[in-house]
């Protein structure tokens, strides 16, 4: 696996450099656990049969101050009539997007598999969180998984119910060690705080520490 880089197109967008490392740390993370249910996942200086990267295309931030505010309007009613659930929409406005390119080449350069991913945050689905990156980052990981699943499966991954998560899947995604030690590089998933993080619509660096300082595949990492 290369790193995940961004274009100069990309880049540009406001973020902060720590909020791009996350981002794209997401997307390694992600795509990391989901080749290892059938792949095993080697380092940047040994040969593999299949060498794998993304880059981040378009990406559009989150208004934070809208998605604040929609984070409150879905609590008042859990006061007004606890105990019933009352679904409140997400304000659509300022809702963050990513688009991705991605690429497996196997030992002679040759393209074996691609894919152009592109989703926004919606008003339904997305949970606010109060922070730029807050779509980004959740859209990265939705990406990640969708590459790491369709190179698994070699075939389209949209459109239909995904097959249950091993155990070792399951028990890397809640935060315990990844089923290939060499995932260990992107850092482990921020599991039970993570979910409980995104429930109340804190920043994703409140409860993802992202990738171990001074590793290999971190210092490749540029844009």
């Amino acid at each position: 696996m290369e790193p995940t880089a961004f274009t100069a197109t990309a880049a540009s967008q406001p973020f902060t450099p720590q909020q791009r490392r996350l981002i794209k740390n997401a997307i390694n993370r992600a795509m990391c656990l989901a080749l290892s249910e059938r792949f095993r996942i080697v380092a940047p200086t040994e040969a593999a049969d299949l060498n794998v990267r993304a880059v981040i295309t378009q990406i559009a931030p989150t208004d934070a101050a809208a998605a604040g505010v929609s984070k409150v309007a879905s609590v008042v009613p859990s006061i007004v009539a606890p105990g019933v659930p009352i679904p409140v929409p997400r304000l659509p406005i300022g809702l963050g997007s990513l688009s991705v390119e991605a690429e497996a080449r196997d030992r002679s350069g040759n393209q074996q598999a691609a894919m152009i991913w592109a989703r926004g945050a919606n008003s339904f689905t997305s949970a606010p969180r109060v922070s730029s990156d807050g779509d980004a980052y959740d859209l990265a990981e939705a990406f990640g998984s969708d590459f790491g699943r369709f190179l698994v499966a070699a075939e389209s991954p949209f459109g239909k119910v995904p097959a249950p998560p091993s155990v070792d899947r399951l028990s890397a995604s809640l935060g315990g060690a990844p089923k290939e030690a060499i995932c260990e590089t992107f850092g482990r998933a921020p599991g039970l705080a993570g979910l409980a993080g995104e429930r109340i619509g804190l920043p994703p660096d409140w409860t993802d520490r992202g990738a171990p300082e001074n590793t290999i595949l971190e210092a490749q990492n540029v844009n």
